[in-house]
């Protein structure tokens, strides 16, 4: 691996302050782009809430909410879209599932 490294050092009273600044190649082309037959699928989903309600008081409490369904799921990208019709809570408070598989 051919980098380039440049380290530029600052002395203020006893402080040192050091930036790297790293030079890479661009990543080569893939070989297996020749065979792209073989793909790979994604589908995410979101399980069950993981939101502690009881955080505040110091305790632990889950809603009991199973799996997230989008409050409005006409409109991709909205608030309202990351937003549980459940139990009211973001999209990120619940667990992320990523399932793969392979499309010949």
């Amino acid at each position: 691996m051919n980098q380039k490294t440049h380290i530029f050092c600052s002395k203020q009273m006893t402080k040192r302050r050091v930036v790297l600044i790293r030079e890479e190649p661009p990543p080569s082309p893939s070989t297996d782009s020749a065979n792209s037959s073989n793909t790979m699928r994604v589908h995410v989903r979101y399980g069950e809430c993981q939101r502690n309600h009881a955080a505040n008081v110091g305790g632990y409490a889950v809603d009991g909410c199973r799996e997230f369904m989008a409050s409005n799921e006409e409109e991709e990208g909205t608030e309202a879209s990351l937003t549980c019709a459940a139990c009211g809570c973001h999209r990120n408070f619940h667990r992320r599932v990523v399932e793969t598989e392979e499309a010949v």
